[in-house]
């Protein structure tokens, strides 16, 4: 099949980008979209053109670090889904793709298609670590979880940090991502005693890394490939007032 790509170029984060015109005429529906990259730079290599930047890493829909918006949308088209995991037989012969990097004011453009979300890893050490007895790892059954707490908090694990939910947020906000990691350590018993401090100060981080605030359009969760639920931003809020309002 033939596809038509229009990339962002860009040569640093202080430079100018533009979207260039490609054009594959070898891509198989079977290819992945990162593997239809791959085809493209090898051609750009043998031709001595530069070859386009882009971020990747397990190719398995694992690390979240393939992130490109794709005709406008997070990852692309297909739900549920990293843009590794996306599959040209999503796409039609002749069509025209539009690629480019995560927009968002906490996530400036390193190079073409890599953008820096280092400011998600400055959020999570801001939680600090929780508080655990040193010694032999305990029995599995030693801490019960009721059910209900411990699917929730496997469910809010499940985000990867990918930044689609920033990407598609129209204020640029994070907090479908904070909410994720709020909720995953404060349905357990081992996330009870920094509960307060943590929600606290990962929000303070949140605000300072120059991220939007929410105003629940709920974008976030249609974009995100590990579909968390909006209500983990509920129990974001929660959190904080309780924390806040104690503090006081």
């Amino acid at each position: 099949m033939r596809l038509n790509l229009r990339i962002w170029r860009q040569d640093g984060p202080n430079d100018k980008g533009k979207l260039i015109g490609y054009r594959v005429d070898d891509a198989d529906e079977d290819m992945s979209f990162l593997e239809l990259l791959d085809v493209l730079n090898e051609k750009l290599i043998l031709d001595g053109d530069e070859p386009v930047a882009f971020d990747h890493d397990c190719r398995e829909g694992i690390c979240g670090a393939c992130s490109m918006v794709i005709n406008g949308q997070p990852h692309g088209p297909q739900k549920a889904t990293t843009t590794c995991q996306l599959h040209l037989r999503h796409f039609h012969d002749g069509e025209t793709i539009t690629i480019e990097p995560f927009r968002a004011g906490a996530f400036p453009v390193v190079r073409d298609l890599v953008v820096d979300r280092g400011a998600f890893d400055r959020i999570i050490a801001s939680g600090g670590y929780i508080s655990a007895p040193t010694g032999a790892a305990p029995d599995a059954h030693a801490v019960p979880v009721p059910k209900p707490q411990a699917d929730r908090a496997f469910t809010a694990a499940a985000c990867i940090g990918c930044g689609a939910c920033v990407a598609a947020c129209p204020n640029g906000s994070a907090s479908l991502f904070l909410g994720a990691k709020i909720t995953h350590l404060g349905e357990l018993p081992q996330g009870q005693p920094e509960r307060d401090s943590r929600v606290v100060r990962m929000v303070q981080a949140h605000d300072d890394e120059g991220f939007g605030g929410c105003t629940n359009t709920g974008e976030c969760a249609v974009a995100c490939p590990k579909e968390i639920p909006l209500d983990v931003i509920s129990q974001l809020n929660r959190d904080y007032l309780h924390a806040t309002t104690t503090r006081r």
